[in-house]
């Protein structure tokens, strides 16, 4: 990333940061929208959703929603020097491929989150910010994908 696109990135972040739950709603939903298939991933004390909107509003999902706008933030907040979350990240492929979520699904959620970052900046959102998002969004999923290919094959 340049200096440029990351100034790009620092400054739209700052812009959400007030409401990160709403954000990541906004983001959820679209996904869900994209990939209904994704719905029966997310499963707390063995319950099934019947619905996007219920799964949407559940207490353990918003903390889920929290826990993924923190990761956001942490790679915003880390855009010098990406590499030092490399193994956090890794682990988060790992337990992402545990649950299992295929690895196509991740560019489902940088569409989402492109998506989100459109609705909630409006006309601040450019092709040069949008071009800087998707960067710093493979660069992350790039380090979590070194997390699945750590695992063993199964036969």
């Amino acid at each position: 990333l340049s200096g440029g696109q990351r100034a790009l990135i620092r400054e739209s972040w700052q812009r959400l940061s007030g409401s990160p739950e709403q954000h990541g709603l906004v983001l959820f939903s679209r996904l869900f929208d994209l990939d209904p298939d994704l719905l029966p991933l997310f499963q707390y004390n063995c319950k099934q959703f019947a619905s996007p909107q219920e799964c949407l509003s559940a207490p353990e999902f918003l903390d889920h929603i929290r826990k993924v706008m923190l990761v956001i933030d942490a790679a915003v907040s880390h855009l010098e020097n990406l590499s030092c979350l490399e193994e956090y990240l890794c682990n988060l492929g790992k337990k992402h491929q545990a649950v299992g979520v295929k690895v196509e699904s991740f560019s489902t959620v940088g569409e989402s989150l492109l998506y989100m970052l459109e609705k909630c900046l409006g006309a601040a959102f450019s092709p040069e910010v949008q071009e800087a998002w998707s960067k710093l969004y493979n660069a992350v999923v790039k380090a979590m994908q070194r997390g699945w290919e750590t695992l063993p094959e199964g036969d």
